[in-house]
């Protein structure tokens, strides 16, 4: 080190003490001037101070604790599309048992941004309701935001009393997508944002729904379960392909599925049948029922393993010949992902700047997950080595393997569609009603004659005829997924 350099340092340090000693100085010259002014416990002096300082101290927590006038502000109806890896959560929707849901955290930054006053006024909507553990690549929501367009726009809402700002100078919107990523947890993105028609919602204006989910080829015939995975397509009863959701007035189970594939994650150019490549269920349908999808793959998981024919699905699509549905465990939830939800003429806006942050933060995961992988596949082939041998079990649904596997149609039944309708008729969840020509019909909840659900339709589904036989019947209600 340069003398020069030395010199300089310790001129430094010697500026520095001389700073602290002139602070120090000041410090007590401040603390005896407190003692000096301070009255004497005779004198009734301390009554205007100590009100002034109150005072002080009221004004500055008034100012904190004033609320945000949102009737100021002009309200946006927007599209809000969202990616979350849903493996540390409750669900997507909120729950009362529970504040780990995805929606919890997101309507916590939606407050703490003050882009809405409340969820009860937001006029919010999802398109799906994902379960537990299940992620998202590209969940959307509607929902009324804060706005800055005075000057009116698509899905632009004014205040009767702020018209007149309608001659203030409007800049740009408010960045939603950068407000609401710097306060959610990392693994929850919002991807981007769409100006949308006042009465457009994500749930009922939705085209079509796409899920993946991934799975490893193990011991599986991947070829079968593709050619099984066909039999999907087409409008169908899935009431064996589900959890009956009746209590929550789900009585109508016929959905339509436009496609369904099992491909390979990487196509490859040269067949393979290492055990380790991934395999990826896509099915793509205009609305899916409660555990639907998990259903359809614990079939196929069964069919890869020759445990079941392929015709088990039309033979579980047929709800004449078997209307209720055999006793089976479903696909687990983590390989399970919401892809894509399709909507016609929105207009997505995105940042580059806040596409470029959220893929820095999906790369993050990423890394740690594939590094965790062939940590892992590094130690299986390290026992293989010394001969260890694999397991055929397929760990992908819930519960353990029987010993002697039992045919689907060999199984205990579930409960008949309609032995829960009265269960839950019984218990006051659900209402009947005899209609003019004797048939019943079936409301949910108790009904109020003004009661509507968010469709704006009487929430109600026709119950079976007593003439028709068990195998005839058939539900149909006016609610949606």
């Amino acid at each position: 080190m340069s003398e020069a350099l030395i010199r300089r340092i310790k001129e430094l340090e010697a500026d520095l003490e001389k700073l602290k000693s002139q602070l120090k100085e000041m410090s007590e010259a401040g603390a005896d001037t407190d003692l000096m002014s301070d009255p004497s416990p005779n004198e009734n002096t301390d009554c205007k101070s100590n009100t002034n300082t109150s005072s002080r101290k009221k004004g500055k927590k008034a100012s904190k604790e004033r609320p945000f006038d949102f009737s100021a502000n002009p309200l946006r109806h927007v599209a809000l599309r969202l990616a979350y890896l849903g493996w540390s959560y409750q669900g997507f929707a909120v729950q009362e048992n529970t504040d780990n849901t995805v929606e919890a955290r997101l309507f916590e930054a939606l407050l703490k941004t003050r882009l809405v006053q409340d969820r009860q006024t937001s006029n919010y909507h999802r398109c799906g309701r994902t379960d537990k553990g299940v992620s998202a690549f590209s969940q959307v929501i509607t929902i009324d935001l804060r706005s800055t367009q005075f000057c009116g726009g698509l899905g632009i809402a004014v205040p009767e009393h702020v018209v007149s700002a309608k001659t203030k100078a409007t800049g740009s919107e408010l960045p939603y997508v950068k407000m609401l990523n710097r306060v959610l947890p990392q693994d929850i993105r919002i991807l981007d944002w769409a100006p949308v028609a006042e009465g457009f919602s994500a749930r009922f204006d939705c085209q079509s729904r796409t899920y993946r989910y991934y799975f490893p080829r193990g011991s599986l015939d991947v070829t079968l379960m593709a050619d099984a995975a066909k039999r999907y397509e087409g409008t169908f009863d899935f009431r064996n392909l589900c959890k009956m959701d009746v209590g929550n007035g789900v009585l109508q189970f016929e959905k339509t599925i436009l496609s369904a594939s099992v491909q390979p994650v990487r196509p490859q150019l040269i067949p393979s049948t290492d055990q380790y490549d991934l395999f990826i269920f896509e099915i793509k349908g205009l609305g899916f029922l409660y555990h639907q999808v998990r259903c359809m793959m614990a079939l196929l998981l069964l069919i890869g393993q020759k445990l079941e024919a392929p015709e088990i699905i039309n033979q579980l699509l047929d709800v004449q010949s078997n209307p209720r549905k055999p006793q089976y465990s479903m696909a687990v939830d983590y390989p399970l992902v919401l892809h894509d939800c399709h909507f016609e003429g929105l207009s997505w806006k995105q940042e580059t700047e806040e596409v470029t942050y959220v893929l820095s933060v999906l790369i993050q995961h990423w890394t740690q997950s594939a590094v965790r992988t062939h940590i892992l596949h590094g130690m299986i082939q390290g026992l293989e080595s010394i001969g260890g041998v694999s397991s055929n079990h397929c760990w992908l649904v819930e519960g353990s393997r029987q010993k002697n596997y039992r045919p689907l149609l060999e199984r205990p039944c579930c409960e008949s569609l309609e032995s829960r309708i009265n269960h839950f008729v019984k218990r006051g969840r659900l209402e009947l009603e005899e209609r003019e020509d004797g048939g019943e019909m079936v409301h949910r909840g108790k009904r109020s004659k003004h009661s509507r659900n968010s469709s704006g339709l009487p929430v109600l589904s026709e119950m079976p005829s007593p003439k028709l036989s068990t195998d005839q019947q058939a539900e149909k209600v006016l609610t949606g997924e």
